[in-house]
């Protein structure tokens, strides 16, 4: 009997903590649920593809889940992210091209990073060189909705191969990054990942722009 209550006190302090977390920790607990069903490839496809215009948490999360309990399929797992993403950022695309007017006012209030201010600054950066801010933002913990939007509203700095060229390059590199690592490393990789993927991707962009300047000067 005091068995029973000790469980039941502890079912009910899992329950009340469930309730009272945020509705991002919330999210993050109902998306990675997927890795523990017979849903996790076609929640993960699907997760990819809204990230790219308006879901909040990046699908790398989903992918590492499903990859540390199958790691052979980590590479089809990588592949599965990026095709959906980049499905996504056409549709990201459209959105920003043909139905700015009627839904910008919807993204402002409701999806998370999207900002007039944003949008306006990324506008800039399309200006300066469309294909070079597109694949930063695709391989990188940078907003890639607000690019993917952006994209469609100036659309006359960005075209819609520009986009899927360096979407595809940019988002297929940085889930084939944490294919590679659950890959090699195993499951013990998978805290490091969650914890500093934001960091390790900016400092392998860092590194990526370093090389082609180096480049750019031995060439000179």
């Amino acid at each position: 009997m005091e068995a029973e209550n000790i469980e039941g006190n502890a079912a009910s302090k899992g329950q009340t903590a469930s309730r009272s977390a945020g509705p991002v920790r919330r999210l993050y607990n109902w998306m990675l649920s997927w890795a523990e069903t017979p849903y996790g490839t076609p929640a993960l496809f699907l997760i990819s593809f809204a990230e790219s215009s308006f879901f909040p948490l990046p699908p790398d999360l989903l992918q590492i889940a499903l990859s540390v309990s199958k790691p052979r399929r980590s590479f089809f797992y990588a592949a599965v992210s990026a095709v959906g993403s980049v499905l996504g950022g056409i549709v990201g695309w459209l959105i920003g091209f043909a139905a700015w007017a009627a839904l910008g006012s919807f993204f402002y209030s409701y999806v998370p990073g999207v900002t007039p201010e944003r949008i306006d600054y990324v506008g800039k950066l399309y200006e300066a060189n469309a294909f070079w801010a597109i694949l930063a933002a695709a391989f990188t913990p940078i907003p890639y909705k607000v690019f993917t939007i952006s994209a469609g509203i100036f659309s006359q700095y960005v075209s819609l191969e520009t986009l899927i060229l360096a979407s595809a390059l940019g988002r297929s590199a940085r889930f084939f990054l944490v294919a590679t690592c659950l890959w090699w490393f195993g499951p013990t990789v998978r805290t490091i990942l969650e914890r500093h993927f934001e960091w390790i991707t900016l400092a392998l962009f860092a590194l990526l722009i370093g090389g082609f300047f180096a480049i750019k000067l031995l060439a000179h």
